[in-house]
């Protein structure tokens, strides 16, 4: 008997289904943290209602990312205490040492949380070191040693040592994993990405937020408060 479309798509239909139920039963689940993930800025945590909340997805060796820091930082300084940020490392794939300055960022935060705001904006301001193309010849031991001649000035020379072990330390390995989960979790696919007060913010283009975009989307959030 000759097969119609219809007969012809049955085994498909069957197929498709079988990989979702295999998918549904094999998905494990993420590792749940001790606590939220992210660095929340100037060392106090964020007070859902009582201050507008920033999240923002940094890869730091991103210059998309490096660029939207200062006028974001300048807002953060107008508004003080009224906003609160916090941001979460999202090692990008396509950035080959990504995962090693995000590790790098929670190593930090272990050891000194003050420090973790002053390194992110040294792999800032030295991010042309670590693109793909210089680092290409660079194994990754010698990459990490280079990072952490780098962040001394953020950490303190002191933890020079305790910095450097934790690139062997288990625990941070997984935190910066889960960071990367966690920004999957909640559908980033690039960065800089930024939600306020829970809400994903949406760009018209690529361009980076100015001082004056961020005062525009703060100013009527706060102006219903009172």
């Amino acid at each position: 008997m000759k097969k119609t479309a219809a007969h012809a798509t049955v085994p498909f239909f069957f197929f498709f289904l079988l990989v979702f139920c295999l998918r549904v039963h094999v998905e494990a689940q993420v590792p749940i943290p001790i606590q939220i993930d992210g660095f929340v800025y100037r060392g106090a945590p964020p007070v859902w209602g009582k201050s507008v909340v920033v999240e923002a997805f940094f890869d730091p060796l991103c210059p998309d990312s490096r660029a939207s820091w200062p006028p974001l930082k300048q807002a953060l300084r107008h508004y003080s205490r009224l906003v609160s940020l916090v941001v979460h490392p999202f090692a990008l794939p396509y950035h080959s040492n990504a995962f090693i300055a995000s590790r790098a960022l929670h190593i930090a935060n272990k050891l000194n949380s003050s420090s973790t705001y002053p390194l992110l904006e040294l792999f800032f301001k030295f991010q042309e070191k670590y693109y793909n193309k210089p680092t290409y010849d660079l194994s990754r031991a010698s990459i990490v040693k280079d990072m952490a001649r780098m962040a001394i000035p953020a950490i303190g020379k002191n933890s020079l040592p305790s910095f450097l072990s934790g690139f062997n330390d288990s625990a941070t390995d997984s935190a910066t994993r889960i960071s990367f989960k966690y920004g999957c979790s909640r559908a980033v696919t690039g960065t800089p990405f930024f939600f306020v007060n829970g809400m994903p913010l949406l760009q018209a283009d690529d361009s980076p937020l100015d001082y004056k975009a961020w005062r525009n989307i703060i100013d009527p959030l706060l102006a219903k408060r009172s």
